[in-house]
């Protein structure tokens, strides 16, 4: 096998943020979590507290999504937020930058959004994994190209403090000419191209389109320490199938996006 279960299952934050999930559905998840031994689970705000108490004992850690899921609220509003997640007992954030404020080019305010976020993190002993929603960027903006644009978003993270870059929310959805909503979430050149505009000491994490075995083994491959996933259990059950059968897993040639759309 090309890789062990656990170095593969500590890839995963198992995603518990779609807005209908109820109280049971992320009580539920969150013994999946634990079931499957994965890094985390990126749980909404409110359910953080509940969260630590069902993951007491394991190893599986508690993350919370801020400004979640489009990076609009006030800077204040992000830091606070930030403040109450870690006090509940949340050790990664998983903040969204202000794609309006990036846009318009005014880098001073994003690179002050993110700094409040990390520095609010830091103090308390909480990671910060920075999204930007590469759906909204393949035109780039500001004078930009889209990949210059992403450049410079790593480039501002990394200096204000990130942990991780992110690739999306899964929740990026662009209207199409025929008046559908879809997105592609995490691609090859987005991974590769965040992977490299970053020092080593900043990680890259892949969310939307992650639904298999393959795709999370790819992922990898590109550089990314981190996924976001609803697909857990499909992806850890294929592992443990293949390696009972002792078959060797694939990488699989790039594309984009990796293994289709979803929201995670």
């Amino acid at each position: 096998m090309k890789y062990t279960y656990e170095e593969l299952a500590k890839m995963l934050d198992h995603s518990l943020l779609h807005p209908t999930m109820t109280d049971q559905d992320l009580e539920d998840g969150c013994k999946l979590a634990a079931q499957y031994r994965v890094a985390s689970v990126c749980i909404k705000p409110y359910f953080v507290k509940r969260a630590c108490e069902l993951l007491k004992g394991t190893d599986v850690l508690v993350g919370c999504v801020i400004g979640f899921p489009h990076g609009s609220s006030a800077t204040e509003a992000k830091r606070y937020e930030t403040e109450l997640a870690c006090q509940d007992g949340a050790v990664e954030i998983d903040m969204v930058i202000n794609h309006g404020k990036a846009l318009s080019g005014d880098w001073e305010y994003v690179e002050r959004d993110i700094k409040a976020v990390c520095d609010e993190a830091h103090a308390r002993g909480a990671k910060v994994k920075v999204i930007f929603e590469n759906d909204f960027l393949t035109k780039g903006g500001a004078g930009l190209s889209s990949a210059e644009f992403k450049r410079k978003l790593c480039h501002i993270s990394e200096r204000s403090g990130a942990d991780w870059v992110k690739t999306s929310t899964g929740y990026g959805f662009v209207k199409g000419p025929d008046g559908s909503y879809n997105y592609q979430g995490a691609t090859t050149e987005d991974l590769k191209l965040m992977r490299e505009a970053c020092s080593p000491k900043v990680q890259v994490k892949a969310a939307g389109g992650v639904r298999d075995l393959d795709g999370l083994i790819q992922v990898r491959d590109l550089g990314a320490s981190r996924v976001g996933a609803t697909a857990t259990a499909a992806m850890l059950d294929e592992y443990q199938k293949r390696a009972a059968a002792k078959e060797p897993q694939s990488s699989l040639e790039s594309k984009k996006p990796i293994h289709g759309a979803g929201g995670y």
